[in-house]
């Protein structure tokens, strides 16, 4: 098992998820932070992008999944990212965090956020 990773930390992105219908209706700023694990070797050997995760293309899949279908569940999206993520078969692991800053609390707090993390069988 390697310790190489590669993170990419606060991608926000508009979402529709929630349980109340005022939250798929007007939507909030989702935050999401994923954190791969992987064998960077080939990469760094090569020095050539196609031999490790392209964290560009990476954060536009994402952002098409949390832009995309609501869900009621930050759970569920979390689980949606990180199949994202492993699709890619160089990945081993994915920890998937889902920042909902602006969740409905009736009082002052700062995030909620939900963390996964799952590894391929």
């Amino acid at each position: 098992m390697t310790a190489d990773r590669i993170a990419l930390t606060g991608l926000r992105v508009r979402g529709n998820h929630g349980v109340f219908d005022f939250e798929r209706r007007d939507g909030q700023d989702f935050v999401i932070d994923v954190v791969l694990e992987l064998d960077l070797t080939p990469a760094a050997k090569s020095d050539d992008v196609t031999d490790t995760v392209h964290y560009g293309e990476l954060a536009g899949r994402l952002a098409e999944v949390v832009a995309g279908d609501p869900v009621n569940l930050i759970e569920t999206l979390a689980q949606r990212l990180a199949d994202v993520c492993l699709a890619d078969p160089r990945v081993r692991a994915a920890t998937v965090t889902v920042h909902k800053p602006q969740a409905p609390i009736p009082l002052e707090f700062a995030d909620v956020a939900v963390i996964i993390r799952r590894e391929r069988t």
